[in-house]
């Protein structure tokens, strides 16, 4: 069954948000995703209005998470730093999902590309995650798209070997037989008899890939190889803030918590994804 087939039925909100964790969840994730949305509204100050006088400035007063080294507000470029570090993420899952669904379908419908594909894609995913980010973003340069390709590059294989495998399977199911016994093109068969139904696993995978790649990125600025320092991430936030950890260990704190309960979040929400898009968990809950 589709996921837009299993989506209509009444029993799909119940089944998604069977533990409260993944409403909750949800929730906060969607205040994050409206607040850093509208940041040129709700921002304090310009993020990068510098005052050298209210340096290192304690969160309180006019600075409410505080001023970095340079006397930015920490509150205004948290919230357009989420707009770089959601942007990265949410592109990743895109990009990544496009790509592996591609080459999954190429590798699982036509037997003799399978070999070869599924050659590439184990020769991909023997490599670490960040290692294998941080040689393309070398070799990509350091920028925002530059970053959203190499961690593309790197997550698509999780797509890939998902769409292959359920492929396998459906590919020598009757429906599809008599759809190629009925003459039609092997493009229309992909796509409205394979594709459809294996969308379930593709959204759950592409959250999960949503949530690594912001990780990801957040580890690359960290490294000095991501995007540009003098465009504001979570991650390039944490980077900066590391230096003064002794005198203002609130530059890495709040970032960090960004960090962490977006991708905690998303981790969650791909949960009740894959036990409400599932139709036999669906059953149990």
């Amino acid at each position: 069954m589709s996921a837009s087939a299993l989506a209509d039925e009444p029993g799909f909100l119940e089944a998604l948000f069977a533990r409260r964790a993944v409403l909750v969840s949800l929730i906060v994730f969607l205040v994050i995703l409206a607040a850093v949305i509208l940041a040129p509204l709700i921002a304090p100050a310009d993020p990068s209005a510098m005052s050298v006088r209210n340096r290192l400035a304690a969160p309180g007063g006019d600075y409410w998470l505080g001023a970095d080294a340079f006397g930015r507000d920490v509150l205004s470029r948290l919230l357009y730093a989420g707009q770089i570090s959601l942007t990265i993420g949410c592109g990743v899952a895109l990009v990544a999902s496009v790509v592996g669904i591609v080459f999954g379908l190429v590798a699982g419908f036509f037997r003799r590309l399978d070999g070869p594909v599924s050659r590439i894609v184990d020769a991909m995913m023997a490599f670490p995650d960040i290692l294998l980010a941080i040689a393309l973003v070398a070799i990509l340069g350091g920028s925002m798209i530059n970053v959203i390709i190499a961690l593309s590059i790197v997550y698509a294989p999780r797509i890939a070997r998902i769409v292959r495998a359920s492929t396998l399977v459906i590919r020598e199911l009757p429906f599809v037989e008599a759809a190629q016994a009925l003459g039609s093109s092997t493009g229309f068969i992909m796509i409205n008899h394979v594709l459809r139904n294996i969308v379930s696993p593709i959204i759950v995978q592409a959250t999960f890939i949503f949530a690594y790649a912001m990780l990801a990125e957040a580890g690359l600025s960290f490294l000095g190889v991501g995007v540009d320092p003098s465009t504001p991430t979570w991650g390039t936030m944490i980077n900066e803030g590391r230096q003064y950890i002794d005198q203002a260990a609130f530059l890495i704190f709040f970032p960090g918590i960004a960090i962490s309960v977006s991708v905690l979040c998303l981790q969650l929400i791909g949960d009740g994804l894959r036990d409400a898009l599932d139709p036999r968990i669906a059953k149990e809950l």
